[in-house]
Parts: structure tokens; sequence; C-alpha cells
């Protein structure tokens, strides 16, 4: 694709990044196959190919319109084009750049620019989520259907290991984890105190920086990034042997400092190496399997549904090892036909577009159903919560099974 940038982006770190991804793609269309939005709405201007084009215009100079907007907007950014596209078009970036244009250039109703606001200040914001969240849930059978889909049931707390072993491991709590589903972090830190791995919280780590990024706030998202990077580096110089992810939505951005801190002289090296240590609970267990399967004594649960996040496949690249996992702890693992597709969870998205978000959850648990599972699980906060608030089957963590099944 032949690309004339206009002058007010040209020669810029949006502007390069945006030619070089622009120049990669061949508009053949493989990525409308496996678009959540495309296939729902049937709009080329609401599947990949068609929001490619709408960003070639932006930065070539066309008027930037709000419709130009309402077509990035109802992208989930579940990157599942990037793992159809042929030619390696990383649109997960182009998007990003196309946003952060939209944003510059067209001035959203007011609504919408309250609610953004509320959400961007509100959501990574554990002192005010965090109390928000149990009030919520103390008054969760009294709240309206719409609100209480949004508020999980409090957990029966798991007690957190306090053994001290040589190996260590950081991991990110996250901002809504501990309070909406802490079982999540205890789970696995019990799993890994079982493995003779102590698991580290830096207490001044929070947000990740997902949920100010994609909701436009990019300097306040890069600010959220730096800030863990500071709160990790001590024991990153201490030698911990990595920094664990749960929640795969959060270790696909933290997969990402380094390239969105490159040009920040004081941050890139170190963004460098963060990467370098983070990885996936999904990637950590498989190297223990054999340990697992020893200490493995419990099988209440036969026969699960698997629900991979689209962070984590797609995002990621991180596939199959949860199901080889289970299935060598002696867990039936049966996925859904459509299991490359989005849940319609995506961080804010259920409540920025919960017409297309809910759509897309109802679908997925047609398909997740049908393999008449005990248990539904998954590997991310979002879509765990978001799957829950439409079906009676319990919807879990994958590794609060793994903890289940333990003997200690």
């Amino acid at each position: 694709m032949q690309t004339n940038l206009a002058d007010f982006i040209r020669n810029t770190p949006d502007g390069d990044e945006a030619d070089a991804i622009l120049r990669n793609c061949v508009h053949c269309g493989f990525c409308t196959a496996t678009c959540p939005t495309y296939q729902l709405l049937g709009d080329e201007l609401d599947g990949p190919r068609g929001r490619i084009y709408l960003i070639k215009q932006m930065v070539e100079g066309a008027q930037v319109t709000r419709s130009t907007q309402v077509h990035l907007d109802r992208c989930l950014t579940c990157r599942n084009c990037e793992s159809t596209c042929p030619s390696g078009v990383q649109y997960g970036k182009l998007v990003e750049i196309g946003r952060k244009i939209t944003e510059q250039k067209v001035t959203r109703p007011l609504g919408q620019r309250l609610t953004r606001r509320l959400l961007a200040s509100f959501v990574p914001n554990s002192a005010l989520f965090t109390p928000t969240m149990r009030l919520g849930q103390h008054f969760r059978a009294l709240l309206p259907r719409k609100l209480r889909d949004k508020v999980p049931a409090r957990q029966r707390p798991l007690a957190w290991p306090n053994a001290k072993h040589d190996r260590k491991m950081l991991m990110l709590a996250g901002c809504v984890q501990p309070s909406m589903m802490p079982n999540i972090n205890t789970a696995t830190a019990r799993v890994l105190d079982a493995l003779g791995i102590e698991t580290v919280v830096a207490p001044d780590a929070g947000c990740c920086g997902a949920i100010r990024l994609h909701l436009g706030y990019n300097d306040e998202a890069l600010d959220d990034m730096r800030a863990n990077i500071d709160a990790w580096w001590p024991h990153v110089e201490a030698g911990v042997e990595a920094i664990v992810m749960n929640a795969s939505g959060c270790g696909a951005t933290v997969k990402e400092y380094a390239h969105l801190l490159r040009h920040d002289p004081a941050y890139a090296e170190k963004a460098h190496r963060i990467v370098e240590l983070t990885r996936d609970i999904a990637e950590i267990l498989p190297e223990f399997e054999e340990e697992l399967v020893a200490l493995t004594r419990r099988r209440a649960i036969h026969t699960v549904a698997f629900h991979p996040p689209c962070t984590l496949q797609h995002g990621q690249q991180v596939r199959g090892r949860v199901e080889h996992l289970l299935t060598k702890l002696g867990v039936e693992v049966r996925l859904p036909a459509d299991n490359h597709l989005c849940c319609g969870s995506a961080g804010t998205y259920s409540l920025t577009q919960p017409k297309l978000s809910y759509a897309l959850r109802d679908q997925k648990l047609e398909r997740l159903h049908a393999q008449e599972p005990q248990v539904i699980v998954s590997a991310n906060v979002g879509c765990i919560s978001h799957l829950q608030s439409g079906t009676s089957t319990p919807v879990a963590h994958w590794i609060e099974l793994v903890e289940h099944m333990l003997s200690v």
C-alpha cells in the first residue's frame, strides 16, 4: 500500500510507524474473516481493512470526521486480524495511532467525554475502585441488573502463602483484580509456592496502563508504565526470575512497554528489560509440568470449556499451553468452535460499546455451553467477569482450578 504522509505527521515517530505498517498491507481482506465487529455488522469500515483505509486517509491529510472516530471506537483491539494477516501487519499499533489522531482532531459529545474521563480516572485507581467495588458487592442483590453484571460476587478469600524461598518472581496485582477476584492472585502465589517459588508484589505498582491507553489518555498511560517500572526496578536489580502476569490483558500491555517507551531516554532500556522478564503464568507453569502432576490430588472438576482471551492468543501469541497443562493434570478441556473470537469484554469496551459487547458475549456463551462444561475457565479477569454476567455456569481463572487440585 503506497502512502503520502501529510505534513502534520511526516517525520514523526507516529508517522514513521504508521507509514511502515501501512506499506505492509496488501489489502487481501483475510482479516475480515476473523474480525468480530465485521461479522456482526457486515460493514467494511467496521473491519480491519476498512479501518486501515480510514487511518491511511487520516495520515495523508484527509478530514477526520466523527464517523471515522465511531468506526475506530468499535474496534475491540482483539488483534485477531494480526494472527490472520499473511503480511504481518501490526494493526494494533496502527489503530492506536489512528485513535490518537481522532482524539486530537474530533471533539466527542459531552456525555462520551465525561464517561471516558471517569473511566480513565476511576478504574485504574485502586484507592477509589476497591472501596467502591466492596460496597457494590455488599449491596449486590439490590443493584439493577446492568450494574450487577459489573460487580462479581465477593470471593471467600484463600490464605496467601507465607513461606520464604530463594527463588522469587514478581507479580503485578493489577488495579481491579484484587477487589473483583482476589483469589486469582492468591491462587497464583499458592501454586508457585508449592513449586518452591516465592511471589513478590511491589506495593507501588498499579495499573499496567492499558485502561488509559485504550481510552486515548496516552500521556497518563505512559506515566502508569513508568511508575510500574520504578516500583519493579529494585526487585529486578535484586534478581527476580520473572514478572508473572495472570491477567492476559495486563501481560499483553506490559510486553509492549519497550515499544511504547522507546523514545524515552530515561526508561527505554529499563522497559526493554521489563519486557524480557514478563511472562504469563501460562508460559511459566508448563516448565513445571512433572512437579504439578506429582502434586495434583483432587480432580473434582472433570470437564471445562476454555475461552482463550484475545490478549493471550493474539496479543501475546501464547496458544495451547493452558489446554495442554490442564489435560496433563487430568482435566478434559474443550474449546468452543469460535475459540479465536473475542468474548466482547475488551477492557472498558463493555461500558463504551455495550450493544456490541453483549452480542459477542452471548454468542461466545452459546458456543461454550455447547461443550457441556462443569466450569468455564479463562485467563483474564475482564473476560471472566463478562462471561459470568451471562451464565449460571461457574466461570473462573484456570489457575484457580490448578490450585484447587493441588495436595497442599
